[in-house]
């Protein structure tokens, strides 16, 4: 890995040497666009209104539309904020971890010892393992002020990004208001169902099927040619469509159960874990 930043954790008079990196990375297969005429490459051009040249990144500013003008700002009036001058993750505050709501994180990072000695390294993961709470930091990344939690990720710590309060929008959803009574036996049902699914999350188990079968396709039409018949590739046939019967809540809930109990009698008799 690549490290993306370098700069210091700061709480008190304690300061952490780090390095960023990103803990992520997309597996989706690389894609681009051609004209379905010819195949002929599609490309996307940074063209000016005004000149009609096509323009190279570094002519380009960034600007802001307020209505009857706008407002340029070049790469120097950015760099000169104070914020974007900062290479510090500053502690805020430490708060419980069940007080973050997994709907405002957004990206994750390493951070990796940045100095001879990682004492003072070890000692941040030290007192968060011992306190059992997680680190509200703030902090500047690629021209944006941030706002971050910083918790232990194993032996390393890990910065994850947090929505600001106001980039998550309220769920206010009209149907929620309506006067719904789940009977008794729907809810035993339904709990029994949950029951049958009980497991441990183990992420490697789960395969993004998608991106598989798309680069089966991909390896197919390589080997084959253009003449492919794309459903024949996966052993589709014209009875998959469903008989369109209508089941109400009950009997799908009971479908459902027996179904997955059925699927667990096999896996239970050779001792291999269900699926």
């Amino acid at each position: 890995m690549r490290s993306i930043w370098r700069g210091a954790i700061t709480f008190g008079l304690v300061n952490v040497p780090v390095k960023l990196y990103s803990a992520t990375e997309d597996h989706d297969l690389p894609m681009h666009q051609v004209h379905n005429a010819d195949g002929g490459r599609i490309r996307y051009q940074r063209r000016c209104e005004i000149c009609g040249r096509v323009v190279e990144f570094q002519d380009i500013d960034k600007a802001y539309d307020a209505g009857d003008q706008t407002v340029v700002l070049t790469a120097a009036d950015l760099k000169a904020l104070p914020s974007e001058r900062s290479r510090e993750i500053d502690v805020v505050e430490f708060v419980p971890a069940d007080q973050i709501d997994a709907i405002r994180l957004d990206r994750s990072y390493y951070l990796e010892p940045d100095s001879k000695s990682p004492r003072s390294y070890v000692l941040m993961r030290k007192v968060l393992e011992d306190t059992e709470r997680v680190a509200i930091v703030q902090y500047t990344l690629r021209q944006k002020t941030r706002l971050g939690v910083l918790r232990v990720h194993g032996k390393v710590l890990l910065l994850q990004s947090l929505l600001w309060d106001d980039e998550v929008r309220e769920a206010s959803f009209p149907s929620l208001d309506a006067d719904v009574r789940i009977q008794k036996r729907e809810i035993d049902m339904a709990t029994s169902l949950v029951k049958s699914f009980e497991s441990d999350f183990q992420p490697a188990d789960y395969t993004d099927e998608y991106q598989v079968q798309l680069k089966q396709l991909v390896d197919a039409k390589l080997e084959q040619g253009e003449s492919l018949d794309t459903a024949a590739t996966f052993g589709e046939t014209g009875d998959d469509e469903g008989d369109g019967e209508v089941i109400d809540l009950m009997e799908a809930l009971k479908r459902s159960v027996e179904a997955n109990r059925a699927k667990a009698k096999p896996a239970e008799k050779t001792g291999r874990k269900r699926a």
